[in-house]
């Protein structure tokens, strides 16, 4: 028989879990390199942009065009890392609450 108080106390489980899973994205770490570690930038799991550091030989006016390049490319690599962690992120947060349903996609739910 279905048990509609347990389901209850379950879901307000798993929010307290997404939430708490959410709160930690900030304090997840991504980095992304490119031009062979002379661009690195850093995310955290919201993908929020948070660190750029520029290897000082690419400061040159000649040199613009392929910086920005660059940089659009490592906050792509760090961005689609960040996005992988925030999978698991929520994936471990909500292991043995939520049914295994194939796709069931929560990573809408990480803010």
């Amino acid at each position: 028989m279905f048990d509609m108080m347990k389901m209850m106390g379950k879901m307000k489980e798993v929010q307290a879990r997404i939430k708490e899973a959410q709160d930690n994205l900030g304090k997840l770490r991504a980095t992304g390199e490119s031009g062979g570690g002379m661009v690195k930038v850093t995310v955290n799991g919201k993908r929020q942009l948070i660190g750029i550091d520029i290897d000082p030989t690419l400061l040159k006016a000649e040199d613009k065009i392929v910086l920005q390049d660059l940089i659009v490319a490592a906050v792509n690599k760090a961005a689609e890392e960040a996005d992988t962690m925030a999978k698991e992120e929520m994936k471990k947060s909500t292991e043995g609450l939520i049914p295994n349903i194939p796709g069931l996609d929560l990573s809408g739910m990480m803010g």
